[in-house]
């Protein structure tokens, strides 16, 4: 009888430890399950566009190149202008609000209103485009300057045309200082966390213009913006 208890007793223990282990292994899956739904989405990392060599960042880190690429795209989509500058305009400033600092988007607004009402967007065609041989690989310490690792200044050389109808009215060759930082408080609506906060200091002119001469582009310093 002795046997046979004995080896009751060994199934109860047996039976207890793997009770404790399947708990064990319960509370440790439970904690896994919390850090995975915890856990973000989506993390951006920035990736230099040349990647023939390779590169080892802080994913938290943003690189110039990124940078730039970021100030040109943006800067290109608020001055695009299709078909007509008075309703592409502010079509623009909508679609392209998380991308603006809140002082350069409400300056903006103004000088909208402001071309509005002198006539300048009337029927306006608008385009820019970087000058051939200007761009980010041709001199890259002059075109982005590392200010602090949230702001940056990045120098672009721009080409802008415009066009009333058939006829082309403006040409003007430009140096835009444009200021980004980062603000990343908006991934859904805004993935890069950078955002324009319009300029630096004055646009110089490269070249004189071909035509009539005006005001080098529709984006401006905000208050507030100024470093």
């Amino acid at each position: 009888m002795s046997r046979f208890r004995n080896e009751v007793v060994h199934l109860q223990s047996h039976v207890r430890t793997l009770r404790v282990a399947i708990g064990a292994m319960s509370a440790g899956m439970l904690l896994l399950g919390l850090g995975w739904w915890s856990a973000p989405r989506d993390l951006t990392v920035h990736v230099p566009p040349d990647l023939r060599s390779g590169s080892t960042r802080k994913w938290w880190d943003v690189p110039p190149e990124s940078v730039y690429a970021f100030a040109f795209y943006i800067f290109q989509q608020l001055n695009r202008w299709p078909m007509n500058g008075e309703q592409d305009y502010p079509r623009n400033l909508h679609a392209l609000s998380p991308y603006l600092t809140p002082a350069c988007r409400a300056f903006l607004q103004q000088d909208y209103a402001l071309r509005r009402d002198n006539g300048e967007l009337r029927q306006r065609v608008r385009g820019i485009y970087e000058i051939p041989g200007r761009g980010y690989g041709d001199d890259p310490t002059v075109r982005v300057r590392t200010v602090s690792s949230n702001e940056w200044i990045v120098t672009l050389d721009i080409t802008a045309d415009e066009y009333l109808g058939a006829e082309q009215v403006k040409r003007v060759l430009v140096r835009y200082p444009l200021r980004v930082t980062r603000m990343d408080v908006d991934p859904e609506r805004n993935p890069f966390g950078l955002a324009l906060a319009c300029y630096a200091s004055t646009p110089q002119s490269i070249e004189p213009p071909t035509t009539q001469a005006e005001p080098p582009s529709t984006f401006g310093t905000a208050p507030g913006d100024t470093p």
